[in-house]
C-alpha cells in the first residue's frame, strides 16, 4: 500500500518540477532595441530619421534576428537600410529587416544599427496620432522576450498653417461676434420711444 501510493506522489513532483524548469528562463542573450526619432515630433510633410539599434547583455549569438519597424502614419519616399542583413519596404507604414546572427557582446564592432527615413505624408489631419514602434524577434526567442519592444508616439501639430489644417473650432468661432438681426429693429423702437418722452417732457416744461 505505501509503495502503491508513493508512485503517485513521485509522479506528481516531476510534473511539478517539470513546470518550474519550463517557466525559468532559457538564459543566455536578452535582446533590447533602443529607438530614436529625429526630429521627434515631426509634422506633415517634414522628413523624419528613425534609428534603432539592436542591443543585448549576456554572451552568445542570436539566429534568425528579425527587426520590424511600423507607423500609424505614413511616410512618403521611404527608405531603410542596415550595418548587417537587408531591410524590405512592405508599405509606407511598414519596414521589415532581416539581420541573420547577432553577436553578443561583439567588442570589434558598435551593435546593428537600422537607419529608416521618408517624410510624413503631407495632408496628414491636426491631431492625429503618430506612432512608431520597433519589434525585434530572433529563432529561437532570446531569454526574454518581454522587453524585445520600443516605441515613441505623439499628435501631428499642424503648424503649416494651411486653411484645411485649421481645427473646424476655429471656423465656428468666426460667428460669435455676430449680432442676431433682431437686435436691430428693437434698438430702432428704442430710440423713437426715447425721443417721444423727451419732446414731451419739454413741452410739459413750457406750458
Amino acid at each position: 500500500m505505501l509503495l502503491s501510493r508513493a508512485v503517485p506522489l513521485v509522479s506528481v513532483a516531476v510534473a511539478l518540477a517539470g513546470q518550474v524548469v519550463a517557466l525559468a528562463p532559457s538564459g543566455g542573450v536578452d535582446v533590447v532595441p533602443v529607438l530614436t526619432s529625429a526630429p521627434f515630433g515631426a509634422v506633415d510633410g517634414q522628413l523624419v530619421t528613425h534609428t534603432i539599434l539592436v542591443s543585448g547583455t549576456g554572451t552568445g549569438n542570436l539566429t534568425g534576428v528579425r527587426l520590424t519597424f511600423s507607423t500609424t502614419v505614413g511616410l512618403d519616399g521611404v527608405a531603410a537600410s542596415a550595418s548587417q542583413g537587408a531591410c524590405s519596404i512592405v508599405d509606407a507604414l511598414t519596414v521589415v529587416c532581416e539581420l541573420g546572427v547577432v553577436d553578443f557582446p561583439n567588442a570589434d564592432a558598435a551593435p546593428p544599427r537600422v537607419m529608416i527615413t521618408g517624410t510624413v505624408k503631407p495632408g496628414t489631419a491636426r491631431g492625429a496620432l503618430v506612432r512608431n514602434l520597433v519589434n525585434v524577434t530572433s529563432e529561437p526567442p532570446d531569454a526574454d522576450v518581454s522587453n524585445n519592444a520600443a516605441s515613441n508616439a505623439y499628435l501631428i501639430p499642424g503648424s503649416n498653417g494651411s486653411p484645411t489644417s485649421r481645427p473646424s473650432a476655429a471656423r465656428s468661432s468666426d460667428s460669435v461676434g455676430r449680432r442676431p438681426g433682431y437686435l436691430v429693429p428693437v434698438a430702432a423702437a428704442v430710440l423713437v420711444l426715447g425721443a417721444l418722452a423727451t419732446l414731451i417732457l419739454l413741452r410739459r416744461r413750457r406750458s
